[in-house]
């Protein structure tokens, strides 16, 4: 699929809301809704996305922080609290979205006011930078020499030795 993803899904991929409001560069409608499984990789990377809320799997987390995009945590089952309480509380680069806990809904009200918070305020500048930190430690981690390579060659080497240890040969 070509770089502009947005812009170039097919209407399998979208259905529009009522009003029809073009962005800036007249590719993208504005009131698009995703209603299929899109690349969401590119989706996160593309520069008119400007925050993401997100269930909070581990991959999505992942898309978002390597793409230093601002998420908004709507978790639904599984880790996916674990995951929030992670990032907004420890981590400090997600902001959690009200109304969902024990089967509540989510009003459109907060989900404005918390896209508003991210994109429009100094908390999110703040949230923005932070995520930037993020991701260059998350990139120096995984190049050659980082943390992950470390890491990966040390258990690498214990599990070498542990199964030499056993009679167990390569």
């Amino acid at each position: 699929m070509p770089r502009n993803t947005l812009a170039n899904l097919d209407s399998d991929h979208y259905v529009y809301m009522t009003e029809y409001n073009e962005n800036i560069n007249n590719k993208i409608n504005s009131n698009m809704v995703v209603k299929n499984c899109v690349p969401q990789t590119e989706v996160v990377q593309h520069e008119a996305v400007g925050v993401f809320v997100t269930h909070c799997g581990w991959n999505s987390t992942l898309e978002a922080i390597m793409s230093a995009l601002p998420m908004i945590c709507w978790p639904l089952y599984a880790e996916q609290a674990m995951n929030k309480v992670i990032m907004v509380e420890e981590m400090k680069i997600a902001v959690p979205l009200d109304g969902y806990e024990e089967g509540g809904l989510v009003k459109a009200e907060e989900v404005e006011a918390k896209v508003r918070l991210v994109m429009e305020t100094e908390e999110g500048r703040k949230l923005r930078e932070k995520l930037v930190e993020t991701r260059d430690m998350a990139l120096d981690a995984v190049n050659k020499g980082g943390s992950s390579e470390v890491a990966f060659d040390e258990f690498m080497r214990d599990l070498e030795e542990s199964s030499l240890e056993n009679g167990v040969r390569s």
